[in-house]
Parts: C-alpha cells; sequence; structure tokens
C-alpha cells in the first residue's frame, strides 16, 4: 500500500455505478485518493475543483463519450488516460489513441491488470516531471521548439500546441537521436518500456499525431520520414538549450 502524501489522485468516469464503486474501493486500497464520475459534466467539476494525476475514462458515456472527451482534453491538458472500453474491435482502440489516450483496456478487465496499467502510465508520467524538474530545456529544431517544462510545442510564429503523454515521450525520443532511424519496436521501448504486439498500431498514431501538429504532409514528409523496413527518422538540426 501506497500511504505516501503524494499518493497519486485517480479520477475514475463510468456510467456503471457498480464499476465506480469497485474501482474506487480497490484502488482505494492502494492508499490512492479516488474521485469518480458519471459523465462528462460531472468529470470536468471535478477537474475544476480537485488536481488529478490520472482519469480513467469509459468510452461510452451519456452526453459527450469517452473519445469527445479525450479529445477536448487533450486540448488544454496532459494528464494521462486510460480509456476503458467494452469494444473490442481493434478499430475503437485507435480510435481511443487517435484521440491521445495513453492507454486502453477492454471490458470486462481484471481490476489488477487495470492496477498494474496505471502505476505503469503514472511511473512514465511522473519520471518525465522528475526528469524536467531537474533538466528542464528546450528542444528547437526546423521551425519548432519543445519545452520540456510545459511539455509544448511552439512554432516561431507563435503557434503552441498540447501534445498527449505519448505523443511528447515519442517526440522526445526522436529529438534526441536525431537523423537516425529507429524501429517501431525501439520507439515502443523507449517511450512504453515494453515489447511490441504484431498488433500494436500505437506507435504509426503517435507519428500521425505527430506530422499533422507539426505541419508535415504525411504523404510527402520532410520531417519525420517512413523508412522502409526501418521505422522513422527525423530529419533535422536539433539544438537544446534554453
Amino acid at each position: 500500500m501506497d500511504t505516501s502524501v503524494t499518493a497519486p489522485r485517480i479520477l475514475i468516469v463510468d456510467d456503471d455505478a457498480d464499476i465506480r464503486s469497485l474501482l474506487a474501493d480497490y484502488l482505494g486500497e492502494q492508499g490512492w485518493h479516488i474521485s469518480t464520475a458519471p459523465d462528462g459534466a460531472a468529470m470536468q467539476q471535478v477537474l475544476d475543483t480537485t488536481p488529478i494525476d490520472l482519469i480513467v475514462l469509459d468510452l461510452t458515456l451519456p452526453g459527450s463519450d469517452g473519445l469527445t472527451l479525450c479529445r477536448d482534453l487533450r486540448a488544454h491538458s496532459t494528464i494521462p488516460v486510460i480509456m476503458l472500453t467494452a469494444r473490442s474491435a481493434p478499430l475503437d482502440r485507435i480510435l481511443g489513441l487517435e484521440m491521445g489516450a495513453d492507454d486502453y483496456l477492454c471490458k470486462p478487465f481484471e481490476p489488477r491488470e487495470l492496477l498494474v496499467r496505471i502505476r505503469n502510465v503514472l511511473r512514465r508520467s511522473q519520471g518525465a516531471v522528475t526528469e524536467t524538474t531537474m533538466t528542464a530545456a528546450k528542444w528547437h529544431f526546423a521551425d519548432w521548439t519543445l519545452d520540456e517544462t510545459t511539455r509544448q510545442l511552439q512554432s516561431s510564429a507563435g503557434l503552441v500546441v498540447v501534445l498527449s503523454g505519448g505523443e511528447y515521450r515519442l517526440l522526445k525520443a526522436l529529438l534526441e537521436r536525431p537523423n537516425r532511424a529507429l524501429s517501431r519496436d525501439q520507439l515502443l521501448t523507449l517511450t512504453q518500456g515494453r515489447e511490441t504486439d504484431p498488433l500494436d498500431r500505437s506507435i504509426d498514431l503517435h507519428i500521425s499525431r505527430l506530422r499533422q501538429k507539426l505541419g508535415d504532409d504525411a504523404r510527402a514528409p520532410k520531417l519525420i520520414k517512413t523508412m522502409r523496413n526501418e521505422g522513422y527518422l527525423l530529419v533535422a538540426t536539433v539544438k537544446r538549450g534554453g
């Protein structure tokens, strides 16, 4: 049990009262601070009044669904999101990742598996916060600057772009290894600490979202190139500094 005064603050958003109660009890036993919400409106009320470290978000909700809520959240926040879905089709999982979810889990699920996924996502997220606190810097490349403190991109024209946790980790991995082809397996290990699954498209999806946010034409990318049978390559001169 984690009895730290800085115990994680988890928000569970699910319209099923039994699932909210089950997860609140189970995760609360870890010493974590748990908040719950049955829909998007209640979720926003919690976020407006309570600092949250991670959101467990159901896909199917009354009113705005989980995909819409995740997309809207990503417009202004980098809070990690683990999406729950009763839909097992690959397309539904892909959509969750496209909207900016950091991980997903299909219903029915084992609470212990959700616990492990939460710990993994928190470890990556908190590790990034610790690193940026100790060595906060800015990465300059092409027409862009990545600020490690805010985890935001800014163009030379002043356009500010918010990145999801997965997008930030992927871009940082590429910036640390410019002009070097990195395979999907390497990128998955660098960003998520796990080996790839043959059906796992999370790296491809994050690359697609990064290209879109960087204005890099997916049909003829000049900044993040696809290297056939090798992976992806960031073509840029990268400088790091304040």
